[in-house]
């Protein structure tokens, strides 16, 4: 399906030479490009004070928090690529975690192309495109990060070498079916160093190239992209420590909603592709503590890197004059809805953090309440480092909430998630309600559709859509949803 309600999409070749051509300003302002993976809202700058996160808030402190920003598609490639794209993904059309956006619209300009272009070094280390489908053509650069194990406990590492020999010589068409076949547990603690794993191996690199670039006169696109959250929980074991899991909250509806489409569900294979989950059934109480306790030791993992970002640009003096965006790539569910991982339209996976700082900033310490979307990052960015914005753009500037965080955001926010090639759900999510729609592609009949009010039910855990009384409101907001989609 086609969004007609958007500007057509030109990529001519020339685009980079027409946009180079304006103004006669060298562009001055860094910017410090934070990607964090499979990251929910449950931090303490969102009022949760369950996950310890003190470099985030800390974060949060000298930017604006946006409480309600929303991914374009809720699994990796699709949203990272819908971001750094600006586009929409019924536009990109990458909907899986295995084709490139370069063989869909190869000729788009991504955000760190459109900075490189702009004179900005532009480089990356760690997860920004999905991984295996980086993007040559976005970066200056690309600097080798050395190797590291994904687990570091001497049993594990040798059950995924044995996995490796058994399956050497063999071949698959599915990436993700062979990653999958390389997989131990779903989480270890083992005590060693931050940079034993590949997010502390990351920040050094990051770390290092601040410390070159305060001698260099162009300005830096640093994009620096964390794997965790992202299972397998891993993580070195004093983030463990600071969690009980017995004393850990469990979700307070572990069951589908009310009139809930199937459809609408997953069985949460990411989870069960690794080696101690249960193909079938729900998981134990003692396997959700483990697994809750694992992603929260995971995230505080992942907060002290960002914490020794946020100090290296202090010592290098570079603070001052870095624009700093934090985004995590979509939320995950932790057993909300009897549910694990991403890849559905509900609030827990289409909701993610948000947070911006930037040069001469008036409104630390804010929240803005108004809704943003992930395609509005690219215009965002390009507006805070004063550069015009290139034409393909689908999203809209959310600068003037940075500014004024107490002005309403967008009417509306969009995300989608396929069931399959032929079903696509599309979800709106407004000011009170989220509305989705199940439509078969091939001939645009919608086969189910759900409507939750986050006024009364801010958990979703009632489908009211076919209620009599709400008649009137879906007819409004299928209307609303159709222009999206067409």
């Amino acid at each position: 399906m086609r969004n007609s309600i958007l500007r057509p999409i030109l990529y001519p070749f020339t685009l980079l030479t027409a946009i180079s051509s304006f103004g006669a300003q060298p562009v001055k302002k860094n910017v410090l490009f934070i990607a964090v993976d499979d990251l929910r809202t449950e931090l303490g700058c969102y009022g949760i004070d369950q996950i310890k996160t003190p470099n985030i808030d800390r974060l949060a402190r000298q930017g604006v928090v946006f409480n309600r920003a929303y991914c374009q598609q809720a699994v990796s490639s699709p949203t990272r690529t819908s971001l750094l794209t600006g586009l929409r993904p019924d536009v990109t059309k990458i909907y899986d975690l295995e084709t490139h956006f370069r063989t869909t619209i190869p000729d788009v300009i991504t955000l760190p192309q459109y900075f490189k272009s702009q004179g900005y070094y532009t480089t990356s280390f760690g997860k920004i495109y999905h991984a295996g489908l980086d993007d040559p053509l976005s970066w200056t650069e690309k600097l080798k990060v050395p190797g590291y194990s994904m687990y570091a406990l001497p049993a594990n590492k040798e059950l995924v070498a044995s996995k490796k020999k058994a399956q050497a010589g063999k071949t698959s068409a599915n990436a993700v079916a062979q990653y999958n076949a390389l997989l131990g547990p779903a989480y270890e603690s083992a005590d060693v160093p931050d940079n034993t794993y590949g997010d502390g191996v990351i920040t050094d690199c990051a770390i290092s190239l601040l410390k070159e670039q305060r001698m260099k006169e162009s300005p830096f696109f640093l994009a620096v992209g964390f794997f965790k959250p992202h299972l397998p929980f891993v993580a070195p074991k004093k983030y463990w420590d600071l969690y009980d899991g017995d004393k850990i909250d469990m979700a307070k509806n572990p069951f589908p909603p009310e009139n809930v489409p199937k459809i609408a569900l997953t069985e949460w294979t990411e989870l069960r592709a690794y080696e101690d989950i249960s193909q079938l059934g729900p998981l134990t109480e003692g396997q959700a503590r483990k697994l809750k306790q694992g992603y929260y030791a995971c995230v505080s993992y992942t907060d002290a890197q960002i914490g020794r970002l946020l100090d290296e640009l202090d010592r290098q003096g570079l603070t001052e004059n870095t624009i700093i965006i934090l985004w995590g790539d979509h939320g995950w569910k932790l057993g909300e809805h009897g549910m694990w991982s991403k890849h559905t339209n509900f609030e827990d996976d289409t909701h993610a953090p948000l947070i911006c700082s930037f040069p001469g900033q008036k409104t630390k310490g804010s929240h803005a309440n108004g809704l943003v979307e992930f395609v509005d990052i690219y215009p965002s960015l390009c507006e805070l480092a004063g550069l015009p914005l290139p034409s393909h753009l689908q999203g809209k500037s959310f600068v003037p909430l940075l500014e004024s965080p107490n002005l309403p955001g967008k009417e509306a926010a969009f995300s989608q998630f396929p069931r399959g090639k032929k079903i696509m759900g599309y979800s709106m999510r407004t000011d009170r309600y989220r509305y989705t729609e199940w439509v078969d592609t091939s001939n645009k009949k919608v086969t189910a559709h759900e409507l939750y009010d986050h006024q009364v039910d801010p958990l979703e855990n009632k489908n009211v859509a076919d209620a009599a009384e709400n008649a009137g409101l879906v007819k409004e907001l299928a209307g609303k949803l159709g222009k999206y989609m067409r």
